[in-house]
């Protein structure tokens, strides 16, 4: 997920001729950005102008370059390179990629040995034979030329350049055949084996999970070698899973030592000089309301009536106190982005004394917060808003289940007779904040979480459906009520900030959606722009149809995917004109920054020296990222879970439809398998993809998205994190 990308903010690199920590992550590369200083912009003429390629001593001689001058004109030459702006051919001369019609992007692997080109300027990808998939692995940037095209119309790439290597180390199991050691990568994206000569092996033996330092990479005619750095263990070793995944998508799992200091130099306890400057709510009776195996909370709220309306306090962890701008804890929680959460275990964005102590607002101490506190109307609209610092005390540590029992019962627990007024409070703000939500045409989609339970092994003993109450929706709406504030502070002070950003449905989804809808009688009104509330509004239509589940999938996938950006795009989704990410600076690195951002208009300042462009691609990578790699686990352990179940049948839902096959989700396991095309029976399924199905073309036999299905188990494969069906009767 980490990709090649200028410089966040004003950090240099740490090293001389490496990029920042912070961007390297280089499990997938992505297109750097032109450099725009004179150099790059000299060399570029130069060579344009050029009647053929020009040897680099040429090149400097038309530049009369200057000898001071050397590392400027090296690191944007360099950068042109990397962009893929600049090739260099094979007597080693310089030229225009343009004037080559080459065409610069990512690769993107596949198990069976060929691959794609994601062009940077976007367009359909570019198919990569496996005979020039040998020279580049997955997240590797090269530049190709089109060769033609393959029987299925598809466009071929034939490599020009490698512009830029994506991995310096790969994680995978060691085999041997006839005395040779080779990895198999963990990613299947990666086909290739890397050789590992005998004194590269170390002290690892043969089927155990290493990682590997790649000391050449692939070509034509050579497979990539590498050799040992790091023994993790045995496959099946507890916890194994994550331990792959830190390193299958290079996530940062190691403080530096510099941040592992600095946070033990921070005070166990708050100081008085801490509370200068800020109001003092510790008499407000503040809770946290979070999950059961919680242990960093972010925010406290307080709800009280105030005539017709409301007065709400969110109170949110003030991690930018403790880490400021440029320091070393900053530049770990750059890098990293975003805690990640696995099964079981979290790699915080934050050393632990932060995200577990000082910042994190447990009850009955002193903590620091930044504090949103709103008057809200009888029909939800917030009325006046104010920010500002603060030192709190949460009254109680309650969970989503503790509240919604109480609430629902109407009568508090053992214990908690105090805050029970306040929860009613809350719950009946949250009934005018949700009114207000569907008058704004938010669009509510309704989705099954869930969760895993493990035996003292690590393994998993069975998973369940986590069940979402309204207590979860008593904190969404304060949360979401304290981001919009957020949003429009800024905004209405000009101030740069990442927003989170959820765009318009692209036309080509939108006619798509409508394609689906139209054959089932449905309309979804706006026209070729719809809006959210023309969402809404369906889903309301369609809620108790026996094909919701397939109707919401296909508005979901009709959507974009959210991100961070500075150009404020609104969030479509939720409906709101310009929406900010505050409530989590303990565990999102966005949140943070507009805390830093909010002080900073507090303080009749700017928040200056940011690349906020860039720092939005990095933060919704690092999201992404971290999705994968959760998601990466998860599937491992649901394989783990179901091999002892091989040969049963079930019932499932079909949750994916491709030109080769179908996934379907089994209904009491939450897990996915396929259903190969070749085992649906002897036809010729026809994929539509607008439709979702596979349609017989001798029997008219159809399989389409949501449809029920009964299916057999027949292979579990942990490698892969892969499960095959066949149709069962």
């Amino acid at each position: 997920m980490s990709k090649t990308k200028p410089p966040i903010s004003r950090y240099p690199a740490r090293n001389r001729g490496q990029r920042p920590a912070l961007l390297r992550a280089p499990a997938q590369a992505q297109p750097s950005a032109p450099p725009s200083d004179g150099y790059a912009d000299e060399i570029r003429d130069a060579l344009k102008l050029a009647a053929a390629p020009l040897a680099l001593d040429e090149l400097i001689t038309r530049l009369q370059l200057q000898r001071r001058e050397r590392a400027a004109f090296d690191a944007a030459l360099a950068q042109l390179q990397r962009s893929g702006e600049v090739v260099q051919n094979r007597a080693g001369n310089l030229l225009v990629a343009q004037k080559l019609d080459l065409i610069p992007g990512r690769v993107i692997g596949h198990s069976d040995g060929h691959g794609f080109l994601a062009p940077d300027a976007g367009g359909p990808d570019l198919f990569i034979p496996p005979q020039e998939m040998r020279q580049v692995l997955h997240g590797d940037r090269a530049a190709v030329r089109v060769a033609g095209n393959d029987q299925r119309g598809r466009a071929i790439a034939a490599i020009v350049e490698v512009l830029e290597r994506a991995h310096r180390r790969i994680v995978g199991r060691l085999h041997a055949e006839h005395g040779v050691m080779f990895l198999v990568p963990d990613d299947r994206r990666i086909a290739q084996n890397i050789l590992v000569p005998p004194e590269g092996a170390g002290r690892a033996k043969v089927g155990q999970i290493v990682t590997v330092e790649v000391l050449a990479q692939p070509s034509k005619h050579a497979q990539p070698i590498g050799r040992v750095g790091e023994v993790l263990g045995n496959y099946a070793d507890p916890g194994m899973e994550i331990e792959i995944a830190l390193r299958k998508f290079d996530l940062p799992h190691e403080f530096s030592r510099k941040a592992e200091a600095a946070a033990r130099a921070l005070p166990d306890a708050l100081r008085g000089e801490d509370l200068k400057g800020r109001r003092d709510l510790r008499a407000l009776p503040l809770v946290t309301i979070d999950g059961e195996t919680a242990k960093d909370f972010d925010d406290a709220v307080h709800a009280v009536r105030e005539g017709k309306g409301f007065r709400l306090w969110v109170a949110i962890a003030d991690v930018s106190y403790y880490v400021r701008d440029g320091e070393a804890l900053d530049e770990d929680a750059r890098e990293r982005g975003t805690s990640v959460y696995f099964p079981r275990r979290v790699i915080p964005m934050l050393p632990e004394k932060l995200s577990n102590g000082l910042c994190s607002l447990n009850p009955d101490v002193d903590r620091l917060a930044m504090v949103c506190e709103m008057a809200i109307g009888p029909k939800g609209d917030v009325a006046h808003f104010e920010f500002y610092p603060a030192v709190i005390r949460s009254r109680a540590r309650l969970t989503y289940t503790e509240v919604w029992g109480m609430l629902s019962m109407d009568q508090p627990a053992r214990g908690r007779e105090a805050v029970f007024a306040l929860l009613k409070t809350l719950y009946t703000l949250f009934h005018v904040l949700f009114e207000e939500r569907s008058r704004r045409g938010a669009i509510d989609f309704e989705t099954v979480e869930t969760r895993m339970e493990f035996d003292a092994s690590g393994k998993i003993l069975r998973i369940v459906p986590e069940a979402r109450n309204d207590a979860h929706r008593i904190i969404e709406e304060c949360m979401l009520a304290a981001n919009v504030c957020a949003g429009d502070f800024l905004v209405s002070r000009g101030h740069p900030v990442l927003f989170r950003v959820h765009g318009e449905p692209a036309p080509e989804k939108i006619a798509t959606l409508r394609e689906f809808l139209a054959e089932l009688g449905l309309q979804l009104s706006g026209g070729d722009t719809p809006k959210p509330k023309d969402y809404a509004q369906l889903l309301e239509r369609i809620r108790e149809r026996p094909d919701f589940t397939l109707l919401q999938t296909m508005l979901l996938r009709s959507l974009k995917q959210a991100v961070y950006s500075p150009d404020n795009a609104g969030h479509f989704g939720l409906a709101f004109e310009a929406y900010v990410h505050f409530t989590s600076p303990i565990r999102r690195y966005p949140d943070l920054m507009v805390h830093r951002a909010i002080k900073a208009c507090l303080a009749n300042r700017r928040y200056e020296g940011v690349d906020w462009e860039a720092l939005g691609r990095h933060c919704s990578e690092t999201e992404r990222r971290a999705d994968d790699a959760g998601r990466d686990v998860e599937n491992w352990l649901k394989c783990w879970y179901m091999q002892d179940r091989v040969n049963d049948v079930f019932e499932g839902r079909v949750s994916g439809v491709t030109g080769f096959g179908l996934f379907v989700t089994l209904d009491d396991y939450f897990v996915d398998g396929l259903v190969h095309i070749s085992e649906l029976g002897r036809d010729y399924f026809r994929f539509e993809p607008a439709r979702h199905e596979l349609l017989g073309e001798r029997t008219g036999k159809r399989y389409r998205l949501a449809d029920r299905m009964k299916v057999k188990l027949v292979r579990v494969d942990l490698e892969t994190r892969r499960m095959d069906f066949l149709p069962a009767q």
